[in-house]
């Protein structure tokens, strides 16, 4: 079972000491490495590492430095590679609270249009297009 966020920070500010908070919710807490999560949202949805890359128009050498976890990506490449692997909104999110990189929020333009496409399955370059037309940075380029 899953614990909401807020909940835990309820339980934080509740909680007499911090050894009795960890206790009883440290099984919620993020313990993996991106390279670690993206190897298992790569087994979990069944897709390969190469199809992964070539689906997030990255170059391979870069990608698998990225899924190895000698490379610590933009948020731009993460969110180009969690689009190439076909993940899910809670499951990109995911991944990039794990990257330490902030969740996709609606109200920022580059994000809009990256929530748009991922709503729409579109492809990697489908945004990308998209972000162009718009005068932003595409997934490649963005340091966002």
């Amino acid at each position: 079972m899953q614990k909401d966020t807020s909940e835990i920070v309820k339980q934080l500010q509740l909680s007499p000491d911090f050894q009795c908070f960890y206790q009883e919710n440290k099984e919620y807490m993020v313990d993996k490495t991106l390279a670690q999560l993206l190897n298992q949202l790569l087994q979990q949805t069944g897709i390969s590492k190469a199809k992964a890359i070539k689906d997030a128009e990255m170059s391979e050498i870069y990608a698998y430095h990225i899924f190895a976890g000698t490379r610590i990506p933009e948020r731009g490449k993460v969110l180009a590679l969690a689009i190439g692997m076909g993940l899910n909104l809670d499951q990109i999110q995911q991944l990039l609270k794990t990257a330490n990189y902030s969740t996709l929020y609606v109200k920022r333009p580059f994000d809009s249009v990256v929530l748009y496409g991922i709503i729409n399955h579109m492809s990697v370059a489908q945004i990308n297009e998209l972000l162009y037309d718009y005068g932003m940075e595409t997934l490649g380029q963005s340091k966002l």
